[in-house]
This record gives C-alpha cells, sequence and structure tokens, in this order.
C-alpha cells in the first residue's frame, strides 16, 4: 500500500501547478483521498478531500476557487491543479487516504473538523515553492 505525490516545484505568484497522487497496492476510487500540506515550522493542514465513491470534493476555504482536484481511475491518480498560486502556499503537499469511513462521511468530517487523524498510507510529499 503506498501513495506517491509528484508534480511540485518552485514557480512564481500567480503562476499554476499540478500535484498528481498515485496508488498502487490498493484502489483509490474505494476511499476517501485528503491532501494536505505542511509549511516550515508549521503544522499539517488539510487542502482538499475527494470521496472516491461518488466524487464528491471538499476543499478548505483558502482553496476555494484556486484548486480543482480530479481522478483518474484507469490511472488510480488524483490530481490538485493549483492556479494563482500565492507565496503562501509555500509547503510541502501531501496525499492520504482513509480507509476506515465511508469515502463521502470521512470528507465531509475532515471539512467539518480539520481532523486529519486516520488518514494513512501517507507518500513523501512533493514540495511546492511559490516565489519570485
Amino acid at each position: 500500500v503506498q501513495l506517491q505525490a509528484s508534480g511540485g516545484g518552485l514557480v512564481q505568484p500567480g503562476g499554476s501547478l499540478r500535484l498528481s497522487c498515485t496508488a498502487s497496492g490498493f484502489t483509490l476510487d474505494d476511499y476517501a483521498v485528503g491532501w494536505f500540506r505542511q509549511a516550515p515550522g508549521k503544522e499539517r493542514e488539510w487542502v482538499l478531500c475527494i470521496s472516491g465513491s461518488d466524487g464528491t470534493t471538499y476543499y478548505a476555504d483558502s482553496m476555494k476557487g484556486r484548486f480543482t482536484v480530479s481522478s483518474d481511475n484507469a490511472k488510480n491518480t488524483v490530481y490538485v491543479q493549483m492556479n494563482s498560486l500565492k507565496p503562501e502556499d509555500t509547503a510541502v503537499y501531501y496525499c492520504a487516504v482513509d480507509r476506515r469511513l465511508t469515502p463521502r462521511s470521512r470528507c465531509r468530517s475532515l471539512a467539518m473538523t480539520g481532523r486529519i487523524g486516520g488518514f494513512d498510507a501517507w507518500g513523501q510529499g512533493t514540495l511546492v515553492t511559490v516565489s519570485s
């Protein structure tokens, strides 16, 4: 069971990046798939969540309108298109799944509480740096 996040890099403010999260050993569309980020000196926070079972999406407020999540079940991959990037988006971005609860319920609870306990299979993360 493994997740691989990729696609990070250096981008100027206002620029765009697309991150990918590819799973091996299990099928993403069975679970809630979350994206999280951790900036230097800060706690890990949730960015968005997609329910693998029905595609319902949830975004943290600061990401709404700028980030868009999508999935390709054939590739067992979830993508995050990040637009209008800001310096404060600089962080290591991780994807993870919660395999305990029904996907939509878990995403909804994550959106309501921000609590990331229960998400596992964390990948190594991909660094996004937004700087001029």
